[in-house]
């Protein structure tokens, strides 16, 4: 498998020393380069250097981690940058996602989490970390009438195996990644995703992902 290649943008060498570390006990994954700061980065970036994703802290001298993102979308925009934070405010969350970035973690995530987020970005797949996503999920359940129109509806039928993919679905696995997890084909998959949204009438898969959270099919 073809490695991935991370820059780590962090000025607090201790955190940024222990998180190469981490990463360096993966063979699929290789530290290219370390900056303590945005200005770094792009000065790694001018010199030539091959990178699949940076993972940077928002809180940095010179130049921040949100200068920096705003910056690599302009300069170069096939990078990916993942942004690894103290920081749950939810105007840095969305502003960081609306400037281009794929993912966002808290820096009280563990391992898995954080190379599952590094290989999503790789492959263009947007992650925000689970204790996030969670509280931010609690926030809208608190929202008056917020979920009315999925509430409303007549409880359905569903089958064994579709409720396996939605419950796969709702985890962010790709069609390819749930027929390997099922034994069964991607054509099969993408046919219980359509029958999914055709029998609970939404949109897309964002908003069956919303109904089965609010049906109690996923927790």
């Amino acid at each position: 498998m073809e490695g991935l290649r991370v820059v780590l943008a962090e000025d607090h060498h201790i955190v940024r020393d222990g998180i190469r570390l981490l990463l360096g006990q993966e063979k699929s994954i290789k530290v290219v380069g370390e900056a303590t700061n945005g200005t770094q980065v792009i000065e790694l970036l001018d010199e030539g250097l091959e990178v699949d994703v940076i993972l940077a802290d928002l809180n940095m001298p010179e130049m921040d981690g949100m200068t920096l993102i705003k910056t690599l979308k302009i300069r170069y925009p096939k990078v990916n940058i993942v942004i690894l934070s103290m920081l749950d405010q939810q105007k840095y969350v969305f502003e960081a996602f609306s400037e281009g970035v794929m993912g966002y973690l808290l820096k009280s995530v563990g391992l898995e989490e954080l190379l599952f987020a590094l290989r999503q970005a790789k492959n263009g797949q947007k992650y925000l970390c689970a204790e996030l996503g969670l509280q931010y999920l609690e926030e809208i359940f608190h929202r008056p009438g917020r979920f009315s129109e999925y509430l409303d509806q007549t409880p359905l039928e569903l089958s064994p195996r579709e409720v396996e993919v939605l419950h796969f679905i709702g985890e962010g696995l790709t069609n390819n990644e749930i027929a390997d997890q099922l034994f069964i084909s991607k054509r099969t998959v993408e046919g219980h995703r359509q029958t999914l949204i055709e029998k609970t009438r939404v949109r897309n898969t964002a908003s069956l992902i919303r109904y089965a959270v609010v049906n109690g099919y996923l927790k």
